[in-house]
């Protein structure tokens, strides 16, 4: 198992005019420091809106920022949203090449179609074509990539026949990832025959287990990915503090774990109570009722660290404490790991001492 650095951007409240900018500097710092003491892979989200919990809004700006700071570390897109307007599938492909040039071959390319209210409807996205638009653009992308001129008729897109410049470096095109928190799309990203993100919140590694499992099921029937060629690859992440110790890690971790996960439910849950609102059939996101549910009911006020902590769904501690967990993690399929070191508002210093101690006594661990 590889480790990756996981980043949304949050700024917390009370803010002042240099909060952004102390945020996205010390994101930078951390990838520094990541890549100098063995972590494999950068990552960010692309969301849009989210006040407080993610101001990662253009991230492909920031991987290049990154890519000229780092020699090492893979850079992944973690996700570049898909649906239309948020990015075209052209603007997409040519993204990611580029950065792919500068970084030396790099590029992780993951993908998805979003999933909160706040950023479908504000970009007048319907959330019963994101599915479809997501898996045309994938298609576009490649078709762009691995030709030198290249036409589509889609049902969402259309292109007449034009050179897509530049290409990526790498051959035949960076590995294609896609992202998901459900049993369904599980299956799916294998059937597609590309990497999974497998991405759900406060889980812990026996349900990652069993979401992989469906994965790797699927990927073994796969004939015909939707790239090139098949990857197979699994990430996942989950929330990260390690300190000297495990009081110090709790004091750290334990208000801002909490938060992102009620936060994070919230938000999800959103999408479902819009279509019910809408009086739509949830679709693809029949997944989310369980968090509609758990956040109707108040049942994700009872979330509290130490059930976080205990059930393995957040890695906290030691440095023995946070191997033995990760292992955990490496025995459910986990091939990357990415690792959310600041959730919230964990303050940066001890963000980088996770990064100095897990590149110290965890990763080589995992060689």
């Amino acid at each position: 198992m590889k480790f990756g650095l996981f980043y949304e951007i949050p700024v917390a409240r009370p803010r002042d005019k240099n909060s952004e900018l102390r945020a996205y500097q010390e994101v930078l710092e951390q990838a520094v420091l990541g890549d100098r003491v063995g972590f494999h892979a950068f990552w960010t989200v692309e969301h849009h809106f989210l006040d407080e919990f993610s101001h990662c809004s253009n991230p492909e700006v920031l991987y290049g920022a990154v890519a000229a700071r780092t020699e090492n570390l893979r850079i992944g897109y973690g996700v570049r949203l898909a649906p239309k307007p948020y990015n075209h599938p052209v603007r997409s492909a040519e993204s990611a090449a580029v950065l792919d040039l500068i970084s030396g071959g790099r590029v992780d390319f993951g993908t998805g179609r979003s999933s909160t209210r706040i950023e479908l409807e504000g970009f007048g996205v319907h959330p019963d074509d994101t599915r479809e638009m997501w898996q045309e653009a994938i298609g576009h992308i490649v078709g762009c990539w691995t030709n030198d001129e290249y036409e589509f008729e889609g049902k969402h897109w259309s292109m007449p026949r034009r050179r897509v410049i530049p290409k990526p470096i790498q051959d035949p095109h960076p590995p294609i990832f896609g992202a998901t928190g459900s049993d369904s799309g599980h299956r799916l990203m294998g059937e597609l025959g590309i990497g999974l993100c497998s991405f759900g919140v406060g889980l812990p590694p026996d349900d990652v287990k069993r979401r992989i499992d469906i994965y790797r099921q699927a990927i073994a029937g796969c004939t015909k990915p939707l790239g090139v060629t098949l990857n197979n690859r699994v990430a996942a992440f989950t929330m990260v503090n390690c300190a000297p110790t495990a009081e110090e890690s709790r004091d750290a971790a334990s208000e801002s774990f909490v938060w992102y996960t009620k936060t994070a439910a919230g938000l999800v849950a959103s999408v479902a109570s819009w279509l019910e609102e809408m009086d739509r059939p949830l679709g693809t996101y029949d997944y989310l009722s369980a968090a509609k549910d758990a956040v109707e009911k108040g049942l994700t006020d009872l979330v509290n660290f130490d059930y976080l902590r205990d059930s393995k769904a957040v890695i906290v501690g030691t440095p023995d404490q946070v191997l033995e967990t990760c292992r955990a993690y490496e025995e459910a399929g986990v091939d990357l790991l990415l690792c959310l070191m600041n959730p919230y508002k964990i303050q940066h210093e001890k963000v980088m001492q996770t990064i100095e101690l897990m590149g110290k006594d965890v990763i080589p661990e995992f060689a």
